[in-house]
């Protein structure tokens, strides 16, 4: 599946009938409480001895991405187009891949 085709499928459960301001709002709470879950699943690893639970990581990701599929919609922009984006900014950012060097010095 590609992100595109996500996008398009994610929507489908996405509520009808709201404004742009109300979609955005959605998915920006939205995502600050799946990556807060996300954060806490990790957190009962690291910190209380909990297993690494992977699958809810994979349930909690997916979360994440569907109220990135909101946001993106709610701005008329394709998840592919976002990605791409990404990926150009990181290239200049780092053409050569990470470097610690690089993140400290880096010219916006």
């Amino acid at each position: 599946m590609d992100s595109d085709e996500y996008q398009r499928l994610a929507l489908r459960s996405a509520p009808a009938g709201h404004t742009e301001q109300d979609r955005l709002l959605n998915a920006a709470l939205g995502l600050c409480g799946e990556a807060g879950e996300w954060a806490d699943t990790l957190k009962k690893h690291a910190f209380h001895g909990h297993p690494i639970d992977r699958a809810a990581l994979s349930k909690e990701l997916g979360d994440i991405l569907w109220y990135v599929a909101l946001a993106c919609d709610a701005l008329d922009l394709q998840m592919s187009d976002v990605m791409a984006e990404n990926i150009a900014k990181l290239r200049a950012r780092y053409p050569d891949g990470f470097s610690p060097e690089r993140s400290l010095h880096r010219a916006e």
